[in-house]
């Protein structure tokens, strides 16, 4: 994917809705890996970009754009993640979620949950890792981690991945 840049000439609101237009799905695609909810994940990516929007001079200046907004959403998914009425949980509610292309309906149920699972930092590291297809020193300056943190949090992520989706009988063979 290449990098967006501002164009010279352009107003504030137009340069915002330019970029917002070519980066808005992506972004609500990291904030739905990350959370697993469609609705939270469009309140994630809207305090994301209001939020961007508020500094977008400054950021638009900045060595990549895409980044800060990366990072804007993983922020609002922390912060979305620490408000008291996140920490209830609802039961009995039907389970709305397409399965990834190539997966059947079962296996993506369990791929979810698996996901889910993981604590908060080992899914932002693999979502950042294995949907962004960023390098590990692009997602420590991303989650202002280290990029030793970076590969211990990948790796153990993928092992507990590995330990929930691949059944002990099939000797280790991935689905």
């Amino acid at each position: 994917m290449r990098q967006w840049t501002a164009t010279q000439g352009r107003g504030r609101d137009e340069e915002f809705t330019a970029f917002v237009d070519a980066r808005r799905v992506r972004l609500y695609r990291t904030a739905y890996l990350l959370c697993g909810d469609a609705h939270r994940a469009e309140d994630i990516v809207q305090q994301a970009l209001a939020k961007l929007y508020a500094s977008w001079r400054r950021v638009r200046r900045a060595d990549s754009v895409d980044a800060y907004a990366r990072r804007s959403v993983v922020n609002a998914f922390i912060d979305d993640g620490s408000r008291p009425w996140r920490r209830e949980v609802v039961g009995d509610v039907a389970d709305d979620r397409a399965a990834p292309a190539g997966l059947s309906h079962e296996d993506a149920d369990e791929l979810w949950a698996a996901l889910g699972a993981l604590p908060p930092g080992q899914r932002r590291v693999v979502v950042l890792r294995h949907y962004w297809g960023l390098s590990v020193e692009e997602t420590a300056a991303d989650l202002g981690i280290s990029p030793g943190t970076v590969k211990s949090q990948t790796s153990a992520a993928l092992a507990r991945l590995r330990e929930a989706l691949v059944p002990a009988e099939t000797g280790g063979e991935h689905r």
